[in-house]
């Protein structure tokens, strides 16, 4: 003689094991993201690095450059330093 709470268990059962399957594959698939989204992670920032170094190589004659040209053509610290000291006091800078 069945009754209906013997016939429910087998139903119950499958639901019981398809739960825990799927809990097990939730879990295996977060950590196989994680695990690529962490090397394509560590991809690109090694690209950045390396893109920033060349960048840097590439400029940094071209700052120099700059920097030469700019001191060519600019007053130094002494001069600037006159010139307010002049302006403090109300004078006027000589002009050569």
């Amino acid at each position: 003689m069945s009754t209906k709470g013997s016939s429910k268990l087998p139903y119950l059962i499958v639901a019981g094991l398809g739960a825990i399957g799927g809990a097990l594959s939730v879990l295996l698939a977060r950590k196989e993201s994680r695990e690529y989204i962490r090397e394509h992670g560590a991809k690109g920032l090694e690209y950045l690095s390396h893109t920033s170094a060349k960048l840097r190589e590439r400029t940094e004659g071209l700052v120099g450059k700059g920097r030469e040209l700019m001191s060519g053509c600019c007053a130094t610290t002494d001069t600037t330093g006159e010139s307010a000291t002049h302006a403090e006091h109300g004078d006027k800078p000589e002009i050569h």
